[in-house]
């Protein structure tokens, strides 16, 4: 919820220090690439020492003093800092996903990345719903504030919790090598790499600007942030649900589906309505793949390397997150926000289903994926 609050209406705060899309790309695609700049140090570290607990408190930290630095910046300089750090910040979701999925059977990865992916839903969700409020109580700067006084919360909150440990592994070039040469790990990680370059340049990159052109106020952005938040959860919950009776590789193909049929959509959205559909698709699709994807990426990884993995595997999907705002705003600038959208669409669909081909083909049968 800390990294969240604020995030409906996030571009349209940095739109108020300056005019230009590309550079409201940049700032809003600093959170990825700081994020996959740490993501695999933190990962190995983690490894290295068998513990989680100290590297999930100073991302907490970071997440309320990035927070407060965005919602007192007076330049697009502090803004860019402060999505920095919050990115940094991020990238202890590498050991949350971990620390979370160690309490369950080395087989139940999926399922308990999927449960994990699904808890955040509700703070995002709340968040959402707060956000116009806040706007339209203090200001775009109040929803940063008060977000940092959530993440002292969450400090409350870690410090009530056992560490998770597990038995050191030394890094070496050797196993690293090993693991980043696996199939198994490299498909899912640039799977969620386009998955997450729609997330960043749609859903919190230009989505927000494009219903605001069509009259959505602060209240209205904060509510279109919901339905993709709530037909995320949704999405969640069908993969729980579905995944051992259709197989991860089609609940993959589905969600990737669903992403691009919402990016046309917003290339098409006449009016509000259409960008909620449009949300509604993205919603529905990245909570169906994401979790799924994340969860496929350290099935088969021996306990004591999957920090190490997943560190892998999110600084890989991170420069999807870096690509789209970046990309989005270039061509934003260039074509149009609604054009930029449409050539997304099948540049995404074409890449997602070349992905999944290989996805497929690791191994043999559909119970080694499942």
């Amino acid at each position: 919820m800390a990294l969240n609050l604020y995030a409906p209406t996030l571009p349209n705060y940095i739109a108020t220090r300056t005019q230009k899309m590309a550079l409201v790309g940049v700032i809003l695609s600093m959170y990825a690439l700081f994020g996959s700049l740490i993501r695999l140090p933190l990962g190995i570290s983690a490894d290295w020492l068998g513990r989680c607990k100290l590297f999930i408190f100073f991302g907490i930290i970071l997440e309320g003093l990035g927070a407060w630095l965005m919602g007192s910046a007076t330049n697009v300089n502090t803004l860019l800092l402060g999505r920095a750090i919050c990115g940094i910040a991020a990238a202890t979701w590498v050991v949350i996903v971990v620390a979370f999925s160690n309490l369950f059977p080395q087989e139940d990865a999926v399922k308990a990345t999927v449960i994990l992916t699904l808890i955040p839903s509700f703070g995002r969700l709340l968040g959402s719903l707060m956000t116009g409020w806040l706007n339209e109580l203090g200001g775009y700067q109040l929803a940063f504030y008060v977000s940092t006084g959530i993440a002292g919360l969450a400090l409350v909150f870690l410090m009530a919790t056992m560490d998770i440990k597990h038995s050191p592994q030394v890094p070496t070039i050797n196993k690293f090598k090993k693991l980043i040469t696996r199939r198994d790990v490299l498909v899912p990680s640039l799977l969620n790499t386009i998955g997450q370059y729609a997330f960043m340049g749609a859903v919190f990159g230009f989505i927000p600007l494009l219903a605001q052109r069509l009259g959505a106020g602060n209240v209205m952005l904060g509510l279109n942030v919901s339905v993709f938040v709530v037909l995320y959860a949704l999405g969640n919950l069908a993969a729980i649900s579905v995944n051992h009776l259709i197989g991860s590789r089609t609940l993959v193909m589905m969600g990737l589906l669903l992403i691009a049929v919402g990016y046309v959509f917003a290339a098409i959205a006449p009016s509000l309505e259409w960008i909620y559909i449009a949300q509604a698709c993205f919603g529905l699709g990245e909570g169906i793949s994401y979790p799924v994807i994340m969860g496929l990426c350290i099935e088969k990884v021996s306990i004591n390397e999957r920090s190490t993995a997943m560190g892998l595997h999110q600084t890989i999907y991170s420069l999807g997150g870096f690509i789209g705002p970046w990309l989005s705003g270039i061509l934003a600038d260039a074509i149009g926000i609604q054009p930029m959208f449409g050539i997304t669409a099948f540049a995404f669909l074409a890449l997602g289903l070349f992905g999944v081909h290989f996805l497929s083909a690791r191994r043999t049968g559909e119970m080694a994926i499942s």
